[in-house]
C-alpha cells in the first residue's frame, strides 16, 4: 500500500488572493491604522506616524531576513532588548576531576596528558609563550 508523502510542508497557503494569511492579518492591520490615523489627525501627523505605520505593516508581511519572516526578527529583537545582558560565571568547585582511585605508574600519562608547572602563570601572555617554547623544544 502506498501513501503520497506531503511536500513542500513549510510554505503557507495563500487564502486571500496572493496573499498568505499572517501577510493578509499585517496589511489589513496596519493599513486599517493609516486609514484611522488619515482620518482623524492633520496630514502632517498622518506623514510623522500613519506613514511608518504602514510601512513596518509591509516590511512583517513581505521582507524575510534570513529566510524567515521578519516578524521572527522583531521578536528575537525585542527579547533581546527586553532580558539580561550580564552574564556572571561562578566556579562552583574547585576541581575539575576528582579520582576515586590512585592512579598507578602505566596510566599516569593517560590520566595527565600536560605536565602542571611548578610554578603559576600570572597572565595569558606568559602562558602562552612557556606553551609556544614547549613545542619549540619537542621539535
Amino acid at each position: 500500500m502506498q501513501f503520497e508523502v506531503p511536500q513542500f510542508i513549510e510554505i503557507e497557503d495563500k487564502i486571500f488572493g496572493p496573499f498568505t494569511w499572517r501577510q493578509f492579518l499585517y496589511l489589513g492591520g496596519g493599513g486599517a491604522v493609516a486609514v484611522v490615523l488619515f482620518l482623524t489627525v492633520h496630514w502632517i501627523f498622518f506623514l510623522l506616524i500613519g506613514i511608518p505605520i504602514g510601512l513596518f505593516a509591509a516590511a512583517l508581511a513581505f521582507y524575510p531576513i534570513n529566510n524567515r519572516p521578519f516578524s521572527y526578527f522583531v521578536e528575537s529583537a525585542y527579547n533581546y532588548l527586553r532580558g539580561q545582558k550580564l552574564y556572571l560565571w561562578n566556579q562552583k568547585r574547585d576541581f575539575v576531576h576528582k579520582q576515586k582511585f590512585a592512579p598507578s605508574s602505566t596510566t599516569d600519562h593517560i590520566r595527565n596528558p600536560i605536565p602542571q608547572t611548578s610554578k603559576p602563570h600570572k597572565d595569558i601572555h606568559s602562558l602562552a609563550r612557556n606553551l609556544e617554547l614547549k613545542a619549540i623544544q619537542k621539535q
